[in-house]
């Protein structure tokens, strides 16, 4: 999976920044890989108006699709997002048994913190 932040300057700074330390927390940094673009033709083709903004593509199954643009959301929301998105594949790799990966604990990831997986919430713990 590539993750496509569009756009330039510091917007697109800070939500490199974000999301790289999202992935990172998450222990998704070695299987998503994280590129930026200002190319006009991408931009065109995924209706991209405003900047910042972040695309989801996987190339496996040719899907490719805008997920937010004009802001650099908050931390929490960008790794609440991935968690929504990934978590199938969180769920199969990851820390958490069933019932996480679905957005649901929305603290996948933080095995060290708790000791059994995931937060107090989740629905497997």
């Amino acid at each position: 999976m590539i993750i496509k932040l569009v756009g330039s300057g510091t917007e697109l700074s800070d939500l490199e920044t974000l999301v790289t330390k999202a992935l990172t927390e998450l222990a998704l940094d070695d299987s998503v890989k994280v590129e930026t673009t200002d190319d006009s033709s991408y931009k065109l083709e995924l209706g991209i108006t405003e900047n910042p903004a972040l695309a989801i593509e996987e190339e496996s199954i040719d899907f490719r699709d805008m997920i937010f643009q004009g802001e650099v959301p908050a931390y929490d929301e960008i790794k609440s997002m991935f968690i929504s998105i990934l978590g199938d594949e969180e769920e199969s790799g990851g820390s958490c048994g069933s019932g996480c990966g679905t957005g649901g604990c929305g603290s996948c990831g933080t095995e060290e913190e708790e000791g059994d997986g995931c937060w107090t919430g989740c629905s497997s713990h």
